[in-house]
């Protein structure tokens, strides 16, 4: 992978990391533990793929730095609420997350449910602040997108049906629908928010959505990949959970090669399809490699 793509993966990851010391409630009060609880999920490591989404899809459009850090802001708090509240005993019961223990298990079950809904709240409270943006309409539509991925036709909707996919007979086609909702619909938010940052109209958020699509299936196929193939000291997480639980992904339905195989074409279409906009997608084009070769 190129030094540079690297480099600005690592960049947007300290930018928002920044943003979210900056944003985040300080731990304070007779509620601070609520505070601990957020900021120890959201401080525990991770690639930011997602910010690192909203900040390079931001910078074809010349979208002010500030703006743009602060929507990645947003939907890391999003998505580390959706960790949160996934790792709990009533849903995926997991015990380790990014290496360390989960939240539930590092506090205790209510905390972690409270540390989730603040920590969905807050990225709400941050798009509609006027820093985000000067303009209510731009802010509006932050919202309205941003809602819409994460609510019940979107990433909870996909989580519904990953909870029921071990009772039912599952084809590709399902699978694909779970993992387009579940991780895809919060992937599309991330790449069309540059591009409603800077205004830019509806020819660059239909593609950027339809690389959005890509990568995020292109994401799932390797999660299901390294849960067959990974370690948990590689993933820092447990690994092997689909196959204990008998839910069907493309991996099991198609076996390894086919899987990769469709990983693989699903990369090289991403890639092409932000070939317009040059040299300046560079970053964002090489992503689908980086997402292939991933061991963690």
């Amino acid at each position: 992978m190129a030094p540079d793509f690297r480099a600005a993966l690592v960049a947007a990851a300290d930018a928002v990391d920044t943003a979210l010391e900056r944003v985040l409630p300080k731990p304070g009060g007779a509620h601070a533990r609520v505070h601990e609880a957020m900021r120890y999920a959201v401080f525990a490591g991770g690639k930011r793929l997602r910010p690192f989404l909203v900040l390079q899809s931001a910078s074809l459009f010349a979208v002010e730095p500030e703006q743009a850090v602060r929507a990645a802001a947003a939907i890391e708090a999003l998505h580390t609420y959706s960790l949160v509240h996934d790792d709990l005993p009533c849903m995926d019961d997991d015990d380790l997350r990014r290496g360390r223990p989960t939240t539930h298990r590092a506090f205790d079950e209510a905390t972690a449910v409270l540390a989730g809904d603040a920590l969905l709240t807050v990225a709400f409270e941050i798009l509609a602040d006027d820093a985000t943006h000067d303009q209510a309409a731009v802010r509006c539509r932050l919202v309205r997108e941003l809602a819409t991925a994460a609510g019940s036709n979107g990433m909870v909707g996909g989580q519904m049906i990953d909870m029921l996919a071990p009772d039912k007979t599952f084809g590709a086609d399902d699978v694909m629908n779970l993992q387009r909702l579940k991780t895809g619909a919060l992937f599309e938010f991330c790449c069309v928010a540059g591009a409603i940052l800077g205004q830019a109209g509806a020819e660059h958020e239909a593609r950027l959505r339809d690389y959005a699509r890509d990568i995020g299936l292109t994401f799932q196929i390797t999660d299901d990949l390294l849960d067959v193939l990974g370690s948990a000291e590689k993933t820092g997480k447990a690994v092997g959970k689909d196959q204990d639980q008998g839910k069907a992904t493309l991996v099991s339905l198609w076996g390894v090669d086919a899987a990769r195989g469709k990983a693989e074409t699903l990369a090289r279409r991403a890639a092409q399809t932000l070939a317009p906009y040059g040299p300046a997608a560079a970053a964002l084009q090489a992503l689908p490699a980086f997402l292939l070769d991933r061991d963690s």
